[in-house]
């Protein structure tokens, strides 16, 4: 009898290759270790606002713990369009144009499933969400990556992506503000971007989750630009400006065909998101937006505090322009990104994520959360601090 662990064909080919998750893997170490500061897990440290807190409790109250359409509630699709409008300038059908979805990264799996054909290549920009290869791979599709570099900033290059473009594209990929950088890009990248969507007819799928943590001047989506909106499926959520990672709820909006496509999936797997989850969410777009504008000032402050005393260790690091990460270069002390991250963890029990978690081009990388208290960001840091002396003396 063939034993079944030596058996190649127990799992899927394409599914054998996928790696696991860098940020994953490097967290089984801190569990196992005590008084760690981590900057390492890109969710927000304050609380859910009380006022969301109270409304899911509400809704348990009044029993609202069934199940909702598979596109989700209305009333919430509603609030979604309108917030979109307003905040993204453009405007969708909450009927026929929106989904509620199990957080973004659902969302994303979705569309990715909803239109890509085995062989189609999907162009994306590294370093990224370590989420979104995968997902392409998931979809027996193609992850083509464009490397961006500290020295634009981390932004995309639109002739990198003009170059990149071949006749199996079938889809481009972009999160702005980024994970794991912070980069953002303005009116005239977004514009060019769009236009080379539309000369070569692909689909642009823009994820716009960290979108309210922008501290320059926010531009507005792609999906808004002149030929977008009917080629443009965009992702959003509240993990991250409403500091509601674990009520696990996304949303996509795009063209009626895509949605429905993506329902179908959604309808025949997870059949839709929490009803408590999106009763919060609501309450969310209805009353948070104090709430949410007292974290991003926050954000800011500690982003400033924390790129200062990177670049003052000597670990150059550019000011991230959204988001909550910081990516600094740690290749003046001549240990690679895991090799730092590693010994740091080891030396002074302080967690950040190597760079290579999110491109395998970011060796010289660690990325830096600062969704942490600023007491936090000051003893960590100092202790980086040490750690960098320590490595030359």
């Amino acid at each position: 009898m063939t034993d079944s662990k030596s058996r190649p064909d127990r799992v899927a080919a394409h599914i054998a290759a996928l790696p696991r998750s860098g940020i994953r893997d490097f967290f089984e170490l801190v569990i196992a270790m005590d008084d760690v500061i981590s900057l390492g897990v890109g969710e927000p440290d304050f609380n859910t606002p009380w006022g969301i807190r109270e409304a899911t409790i509400y809704s348990l109250e009044r029993g609202r713990t069934n199940y909702t359409s598979n596109l989700g509630l209305l009333s919430l699709r509603k609030a979604v369009c309108e917030y979109v409008a307003k905040d993204f300038d453009v405007r969708y059908d909450p009927e026929k144009e929106c989904i509620i979805t199990v957080g973004v990264s659902e969302a994303l799996d979705l569309i990715l499933r909803a239109v890509l054909e085995a062989g189609d290549e999907v162009v994306y920009h590294e370093p990224c969400y370590v989420s979104y290869p995968a997902c392409i791979s998931m979809a027996q599709a193609v992850p083509v990556p464009i490397v961006t570099h500290k020295e634009g900033q981390f932004r995309l290059d639109p002739a990198e992506l003009e170059k990149a473009v071949t006749p199996r594209t079938k889809a481009v990929l972009i999160n702005f503000p980024n994970n794991p950088t912070g980069a953002n890009i303005d009116f005239a990248q977004k514009q060019a971007i769009a236009e080379i969507a539309v000369r070569h007819d692909l689909l642009v799928i823009t994820d716009e989750i960290y979108s309210e943590l922008t501290y320059g001047e926010r531009c507005k989506s792609i999906a808004a630009f002149p030929g977008m909106k009917d080629r443009t499926v965009f992702l959003h959520g509240f993990s991250k400006a409403y500091a509601m990672t674990g009520f696990r709820i996304g949303y996509a909006c795009g063209p009626h065909d895509m949605i429905e496509a993506m329902m179908k999936i959604h309808q025949y797997s997870m059949l839709c998101a929490s009803i408590m989850g999106q009763e919060a969410a609501l309450e969310a777009l209805r009353r948070g937006r104090n709430d949410m504008e007292s974290m991003r000032r926050e954000y800011r402050i500690r982003r400033n505090v924390i790129v200062k005393r990177f670049n003052d260790i000597g670990l150059s690091c550019h000011l991230p322009e959204g988001a909550f990460y910081a990516f600094p270069d740690v290749s003046s002390t001549g240990l690679s990104g895991t090799e730092f991250a590693t010994r740091l963890l080891q030396q002074e029990k302080v967690a950040v994520v190597p760079g290579p978690a999110f491109s395998r081009h970011a060796d010289n990388h660690v990325r830096c959360s600062y969704a942490v208290s600023l007491d936090d960001i000051e003893t960590a840091t100092s202790r980086i601090s040490r750690f960098v002396a320590g490595l030359t003396a």
